[in-house]
């Protein structure tokens, strides 16, 4: 599990494909000795198992993860490639503040970015999520991007806006986001459950769940 506080910002220094997994090394500040081998790193939002890990130039760690067929179907993951940065965040620890929204790191589709709009200090951004999880995201709610846990301010149909603080910008990657670029979209978990337990209530009961009828 996640929060959504981005704790680094990480640098692709390898990219190699093998069959349908690719594999990356990611440049981090965070100390190797301090990564277990099949720990879990939230890269960018996407939860991703530590697979090696040494110590590297300048004081960093080169941290490596395999991506498979089906993570780079439904995230951005795929587009990644040498010198590309990504948001960090370790998996949270029992007892651990949690600052943003519990995430699990399942990606559940892409967003695109429609508009951005640079204020004094503030920046605004619009995306289109995918018309199946817009019903997820509400005004207030929290919805997690690239693995950055951030508020909801409005919603218009399948778009919907986020404010971020100065604060933001310079401890992510969203300062060099644009209009056009795709991002890692996990809704709220509460969201998904709420939205699943309507369905069902709502649903008739089938013929299979019906209280059977003794024989006359």
């Amino acid at each position: 599990m996640f929060t959504g506080i981005v704790t680094d910002i990480g640098t692709v220094i390898s990219v190699t494909e093998r069959n349908d997994v690719k594999r990356l090394s990611v440049a981090t500040s965070y100390p190797a000795a301090s990564i277990d081998i099949g720990a879990s790193i939230s890269c960018a939002g996407v939860c991703l198992t530590v697979v090696a890990r040494e110590d590297a130039a300048d004081g960093k760690s080169a941290v490596d993860f395999e991506a498979g067929a089906e993570t780079l179907a439904v995230t951005t993951v795929a587009d990644w490639d040498y010198g590309t940065r990504i948001n960090l965040e370790r998996a949270l620890k029992v007892g651990d503040e949690l600052g943003g929204h519990l995430m699990t790191g399942h990606v559940d589709g892409i967003a695109t970015i429609v508009t951005r709009e640079d204020f004094g200090e503030t920046t605004r951004f619009v995306f289109e999520a995918p018309h199946a999880l817009a019903r997820f995201i509400a005004a207030k709610g929290s919805v997690a991007l690239d693995g950055t846990s951030l508020t909801v301010n409005a919603v218009d149909g399948d778009r919907f806006e986020c404010l971020l603080i100065p604060h933001t910008l310079k401890v992510t990657t969203w300062n060099e986001r644009k209009t056009g670029d795709r991002v890692n979209l996990e809704v709220d978990t509460i969201a998904r459950y709420v939205a699943r337990l309507n369905a069902t209530a709502e649903a008739p009961a089938s013929p299979q769940s019906a209280t059977p009828t003794a024989p006359p």
